[in-house]
């Protein structure tokens, strides 16, 4: 079991930045796949970044030039820096790490909140 709490969502105006954070606890040396998720009200929850353990990074292309996702394996966290922000980010942010382990589990963080206004 992978127990993850998320970090640093809020408000900002459109054009600011902020950071995310997700720090993993439990069997944490299981951990392959880090990434980030987001679902807007109404709306489906999507894949935001994620990097692999052999830092393979993917980007949704909404965020590409915009948004950074980084990990520090000693620390067990992995951050999404968020930069030119746009009211379409607003969304509950959610933490994503899965297993390299069969049958590959997924874990969730419980969310944070992150509002652009305009």
């Amino acid at each position: 079991q992978v127990q993850l709490v998320e970090s640093g969502g809020g408000l900002v105006q459109a054009g600011g930045s902020l950071r995310l954070s997700c720090a993993a606890s439990g069997d944490t040396r299981s951990i392959n796949t880090m990434g980030w998720y987001r679902q807007a009200p109404g709306k489906q929850r999507e894949l935001v970044a994620r990097i692999s353990s052999n830092a393979n990074i993917g980007y949704a292309d909404s965020v590409k030039g915009r948004f950074t996702i980084s990990r520090d394996n000693a620390k067990n966290t992995v951050y999404l820096q968020m930069n030119s922000l746009k009211a379409d980010d607003t969304a509950v942010y959610y933490c994503n790490v899965v297993s390299g382990r069969w049958p590959h589990p997924s874990y969730w963080g419980q969310g944070t909140q992150v509002t652009v206004s305009s």
